[in-house]
């Protein structure tokens, strides 16, 4: 009688080997071969066909190039993490941690899309009244919203050859399955499958689908990395589960700007774009205190204000320095800069740096904003009203530019207020009105013009 054969899968890259190893030689991650039964040979025919229809080679200044047809969502702020709204037969994964609201934003979106193309919402994990109670409960009516409850991968492609929809949910990829494998849903092997065959029937079909994924423990996307290759769109849900607010915000997108943000209000009757975000990551002190400096980062192509608290305390023999919102191991750097070029020591304090807001900077132009909370906090005086600073600040000493400085200092204008620390090459040609303006070349002077203002 012959035994059924055993291959291993790698969770993070599905590369497949025939024995366990304690690291995938394919992409060097440790543990994380899973045994699953071979598949058996010759499976569905075409199986690994190209996703997109096979052209002629040609000469890529022949090839015809337009812009792509969007749909709007009717949800501004998707639309903007989207790159303006829907593209016929384009993939989007999203993905988040659980009860944060991915389906209740794809649903909304499904119901206003209706109102203009052919919908199909696909759950595998809830039934039809669920999703119906849902919609009831969020003042959706649905008369135009087609929903079908299916893991099975051929039926479902049947459904959207018989419905012809223009835009399709899946809800979620990892319960899907396919009847040509034998292993079981979410697995490796299910996962790669089912998304290659509905991307390939996005592509056929012009038909814009949306993928929601699991995430693991850790926030990535559960499943194999390939999955992310696969798609066009890749969006991420952010933010407690404990707050109103989430943010929405691209990884990758092949149809627009990455690292751009959306953001939402969890309210009673599902989620709202919120028109002004930087009004949520903005403390109101009826009076300025010290440690809090006002930074304007960028988000994709959103210029956003945003609040960062310092407290300086004194510390033990271990002084503790600890961020949120903001790199740790840059923190310790900034300090060590502080203290070489500008004479601040911190080394027998407590330093703590908090982003305001839940939002998590990554951008280097948040350096100066952070030695300045830093040294307001040191200092215990509390930074003018309406003070604004950003720059990247280098080993050496040199505050260094900001990309777009320009659009920052507008926005900052624009929401009244009146004084600004930036780097020199940052520094308008014409005066912006409202807005008075310090340019500085080196971290010292910067500490220089603090100490003027304060």
């Amino acid at each position: 009688m012959a035994t059924s054969k055993s291959i291993y899968t790698c969770t993070e890259c599905g590369g497949t080997n025939a024995k366990w190893l304690g690291k995938c030689p394919h992409c060097g991650a440790w543990n994380t071969l899973t045994e699953s039964a071979a598949e058996p040979a010759g499976g569905a025919k075409n199986r690994y066909q190209s996703l997109a229809r096979s052209q002629p080679v040609a000469t890529l200044s022949e090839i015809e190039a337009s812009d792509f047809e969007r749909t709007p969502t009717g949800q501004e702020e998707l639309d903007r993490v989207l790159g303006g709204g829907i593209v016929a037969g384009g993939v989007v994964l999203i993905g988040g941690d659980p009860g944060i609201g991915k389906s209740t934003l794809l649903l909304q979106a499904v119901e206003s899309l209706s109102q203009t193309v052919k919908v199909l919402y696909v759950t595998g994990e809830e039934s039809g009244a669920q999703v119906a109670m849902r919609s009831r409960r969020l003042g959706l009516a649905g008369n135009k919203v087609r929903v079908m409850a299916e893991i099975s991968l051929e039926r479902i492609l049947a459904a959207i050859e018989v419905e012809a929809p223009d835009f399709c949910v899946i809800d979620s990829i990892q319960t899907l399955y396919s009847e040509q494998l034998s292993s079981a849903p979410g697995s490796v092997a299910q996962v790669r499958e089912c998304a290659a065959q509905l991307t390939r029937t996005a592509k056929a079909r012009g038909c814009a689908i949306v993928l929601v994924g699991h995430v693991t423990k850790e926030g990535a996307l559960a499943g194999p990395r390939v999955l992310e290759h696969i798609v066009d769109t890749v969006l991420y849900f952010e933010g407690d589960t404990h707050s109103s607010f989430r943010l929405v915000r691209a990884i990758k997108n092949r149809f627009g700007a990455v690292n751009e943000i959306g953001v939402f209000a969890m309210t009673e009757k599902g989620l709202k774009g919120v028109a002004n975000p930087s009004a949520i990551f903005l403390s109101t002190h009826t009076e300025p205190v010290p440690g809090s400096c006002v930074l304007v980062t960028l988000e994709g192509t959103r210029p956003l204000l945003v609040e960062l608290q310092a407290l300086v305390d004194s510390g033990g023999v271990s002084p503790r320095r600890l961020s949120v919102g903001l790199d740790r191991d840059r923190l310790a750097m900034l300090l060590a800069v502080l203290h070489r070029h500008a004479g601040v020591a911190t080394g027998d304090q407590d330093v703590f740096v908090n982003a305001v807001g839940g939002v998590r900077i990554s951008e280097p132009a948040a350096d100066l904003a952070v030695l300045l909370a830093i040294q307001s906090s040191l200092r215990g005086k509390a930074l003018p009203r309406g003070f604004i600073a950003f720059g990247e600040v280098g080993l050496a000493g040199e505050v260094r530019p900001a990309p777009r400085g320009q659009e920052r200092l507008k926005e900052a204008a624009k929401l009244g207020f009146s004084v600004a620390v930036v780097p020199k090459a940052n520094a308008p040609k014409k005066a912006i009105d409202g807005l008075t303006i310090h340019a500085v070349e080196r971290v010292e002077e910067a500490i220089e013009v603090l100490r003027g203002l304060v």
